[in-house]
């Protein structure tokens, strides 16, 4: 959990500077599974039913990465 925890401040002190496989550590910490990829957007679902699709990318768009933040409380 460390290493998220790295990442997370990462995403809130350099937002334009994480990359897709970093994100997709997070959101797998809090709940998410990679439901589908069409293309370059993934779609990733938690057991609630909560949806997020982000368009693959490295770096990852800080909009996409303000909407992680918030999906894990943490905005």
């Amino acid at each position: 959990m460390a290493h998220e925890d790295k990442i997370i401040k990462k995403m809130k002190n350099q937002p334009h500077g994480v990359r897709m496989d970093e994100a997709d550590k997070v959101l797998t910490l809090y709940g998410y599974r990679l439901d589908r990829q069409r293309s370059s957007h993934r779609q990733y679902i938690n057991k609630n039913g909560d949806v997020i699709t982000i368009k693959e990318s490295n770096p990852l768009k800080k909009a996409y990465i303000n909407a992680i933040l918030e999906r894990i409380g943490e905005k």
